[in-house]
């Protein structure tokens, strides 16, 4: 009887443990989330890649692909854990960093800027009867786009801001997610360029607009209006 107790009372032991490192590891990593510093924005004329990459196993790969001159730093952006890769002068190389960092690391990123010189802030629109933080309004099954380019725009809560986007890019606006996080949809295009002229207007406008690859993206709604 009493080896089999003790046989007991040791793997009891072991499952506690386990139980024990498991709760720790995690309260390791929120805390260590919780610890990170609020990624920085772009310089003026500047094209940054935000990759999310939320563990270390992440963040490990990513580096070990990069090149040491690649400026790469740990940051939190909103509720995510993301590495910062700053540096690029041109969009065409940002782009370029990105379909790499995915075909060879596998992680997702997103490309935001900041015009340089004087930026024109987006216009403020006319008010209208609606409610406030009301949703924009529309039907449509949900479906991911597919191959070739999104651009989308963080509305920040304030659906009111799609009749300015619509103004800027003279189109349609959808409804779209991305990372988990709902966007407006400014434009989806297999054209590279037209793609990157979009988010250029939508930037220098004051809008903070980011190009992704259109197979990460849920489209929500295809047009939607406020």
């Amino acid at each position: 009887m009493r080896p089999n107790l003790l046989q007991k009372f040791d793997a009891l032991s072991s499952v506690l443990a386990l139980t024990t490192a498991s709760l720790i590891g995690s309260m390791t990593s929120v805390t260590a989330q919780q610890n990170l510093p609020v990624c920085q924005p772009p310089r003026p004329g500047e094209y940054l890649l935000l990759v999310v990459s939320p563990t270390a196993n992440n963040q490990k790969q990513l580096r070990s692909a990069l090149p040491n001159e690649i400026q790469a730093t740990t940051c939190r952006y909103l509720t995510d854990t993301v590495t910062r890769i700053g540096g690029f002068n041109r969009i065409d190389d940002a782009n370029r960093w990105a379909r790499y960092i995915d075909n060879i690391v596998g992680l997702s990123a997103i490309i935001t800027t900041r015009p340089g010189g004087n930026v024109t802030q987006a216009p403020t629109p006319p008010p209208v009867q609606a409610p406030q933080n009301q949703p924009p309004t529309i039907s449509f099954n949900p479906q991911v786009l597919g191959d070739g380019y999104a651009v989308l725009v963080d509305y920040f809560n304030k659906p009111e801001l799609v009749n300015s986007v619509q103004q800027v890019v003279g189109g349609n606006i959808g409804f779209a997610s991305y990372g988990q996080r709902p966007y407006l949809l400014a434009i989806y295009t297999g054209n590279r360029q037209e793609a990157y002229n979009t988010l250029q207007r939508l930037n220098e406008r004051g809008f903070f607009a980011v190009l992704v690859d259109g197979s990460k993206v849920m489209l929500l709604r295809s047009s939607v209006r406020f």
